[in-house]
């Protein structure tokens, strides 16, 4: 359900509204056919919660580690950690490894942490390709196979819905999405997340649509959701009618905007309405953010180091000057976030087009870092296999 605060503002727009049925992941309804993507550093549970009050549909923790769950690191506990008001507890766990995958999600289903398990097979970091792990896995067909096949057998047993989220594969020479996605579905997943791009495309450039749609009509028989470049409802409504996806995942297009989920919310149910914040609703959003992360982290200080971050995404396109941006960007204590934000013109409406688009640093496209000679073989060799071992120790920590 959505909560809105007394001062928000909201404006209806002529743009045609789309109504998409519920999404069925196993054995849960969800009305609003949106999941917020996990961000490394972004969608800790004080987020979640920022996000959840605007508007209906999952929202997934931080991506951890299968070998940091298994040790039961604390941090990586931490992460999964859920509000007791989360309704559908979603967590994202990235491993290499078959066994430890195995016995990560066996732990969370014996000791009932989850509602909903999400496997990263995207991520295009060079410290994760480089040893074999995130959108480099999928190209060996025999690891991805056992590794899907651990974790939906694991989950099955809890009746815990398992999906996945990829990549269209290394680079446009080799496209792993399409064979991946069948795998995954043959081996019981719920439902196919695709990023429409490559790992070499980092955020770069345009997500490929196309590519999503094709997979959508690959795969008619579980849901597929879209992912990449949606900023506003109104991208999510183009995605839909430009792919026929089950529904869509939200990441870099929330950071600073936990709103949108509301926008997205009405949009789903053919309402025109949209949030439209002026600067004091921003600015009390921004501080009740920060308690929140000093609460979740059980640390004043390192709640107000976490939420810096989120300045320069709150305020994209209001008029705030540089001086009290790079103050706040060095917050240290609530009393002091308090005090700068009441600086600002509280009175400073919704400043239109300026703060939509784009969120956060695209970057630009760049080779990916592989083991040596990953790609000569859709197989792996007895040496990759026991240097995957070693990255799932090297990964460890969450």
């Amino acid at each position: 359900m959505t909560i809105l605060s007394a001062t928000q503002t909201t404006e209806s727009t002529d743009v045609p509204a789309l109504e998409l049925p519920p999404l069925q992941l196993g054995k849960h309804t969800i009305e609003t056919p949106v999941i917020l993507a996990p961000m490394a550093g972004i969608t800790n549970r004080a987020f979640r919660r920022l996000c959840r009050e605007y508007g209906g549909g999952v929202y997934v923790t931080e991506m951890v580690t299968a070998r940091a769950l298994v040790e039961r690191n604390a941090e990586s506990m931490r992460i999964i950690s859920h509000d007791e008001d989360e309704e559908l507890r979603s967590i994202q766990i990235y491993g290499v490894d078959p066994n430890t995958v195995r016995a990560a999600v066996r732990m969370v289903i014996d000791e009932d942490r989850a509602d909903h398990i999400d496997l990263n097979f995207g991520c295009p970091v060079p410290k994760v390709t480089r040893k074999g792990g995130g959108a480099a896995l999928p190209w060996k067909t025999d690891l991805f196979t056992s590794i899907i096949e651990a974790a939906t057998s694991e989950a099955a047993k809890g009746e815990v819905p398992l999906t996945i989220k990829m990549r269209k594969g290394i680079d446009e020479d080799h496209l792993t999405y399409i064979e991946s996605a069948k795998i995954a579905r043959d081996h019981g997943a719920a439902a196919v997340t695709l990023h429409g791009r490559t790992s070499r495309q980092y955020y770069a450039g345009k997500a490929d649509w196309e590519a999503i749609a094709t997979l959508r009509e690959a795969l008619p028989d579980i849901p597929v959701l879209g992912n990449g470049d949606i900023f506003s409802a109104e991208d999510a409504i183009e995605m839909v009618e430009q792919t026929g996806v089950d529904g869509i995942v939200v990441g870099r297009g929330c950071q600073g905007r936990p709103w949108l989920f509301g926008d997205l919310q009405a949009a789903f149910e053919g309402r025109p309405q949209r949030f439209r914040p002026g600067v004091r609703e921003v600015a009390d959003t921004v501080y009740r953010h920060g308690e929140l992360l000093a609460e979740y982290f059980e640390d004043e200080g390192k709640g107000m180091r976490d939420i810096r971050k989120h300045i320069a995404w709150y305020f994209k396109g209001y008029p705030v000057g540089g001086d009290i941006r790079a103050q706040l960007a060095q917050v240290p204590s609530l009393a002091r976030l308090r005090e700068l934000l009441n600086e600002l013109d509280l009175d400073l409406g919704y400043p239109g087009s300026a703060a939509e688009g784009t969120r956060g640093r695209a970057g630009t496209p760049k080779k990916t870092h592989l083991p040596d000679g990953w790609l000569s073989s859709r197989e792996m060799s007895d040496e990759h296999r026991v240097m995957i071992k070693a990255a799932e120790l090297d990964i460890s920590g969450g």
